[in-house]
């Protein structure tokens, strides 16, 4: 199983929300979300599967970045509670 960083820079018209995209990216896996537009999701599907899925949920004028993480490659600082508890756990 791979942790994928996925970001993204949504450009929504007004009054639009990020709940499909939010919970698209929910259904990928084993979630972390602790900083506004950067997740970390572990999953079995490739970068590419979930790059596909996501932009289904995303505008033209958007940007979406998904990138595997291979460990021991991770550094961190000042989170707190179940922030820092799944980064140890999984990075």
């Amino acid at each position: 199983m791979t942790i994928y960083v996925i970001g993204y820079d949504l450009h929504p018209v007004k009054g639009e929300t990020y709940e499909e995209l939010i919970a698209a990216i929910k259904k990928i896996g084993s979630w972390w979300h602790c900083l506004d537009s950067t997740w970390l999701v572990q999953s079995d599907q490739s970068a590419t599967q979930i790059r596909d899925t996501l932009w289904h949920h995303m505008r033209a004028d958007d940007q979406l970045i998904v990138v595997g993480y291979a460990p021991p490659k991770a550094a961190w600082v000042g989170f707190k509670d179940d922030c820092q508890s799944w980064l140890t756990s999984n990075m």
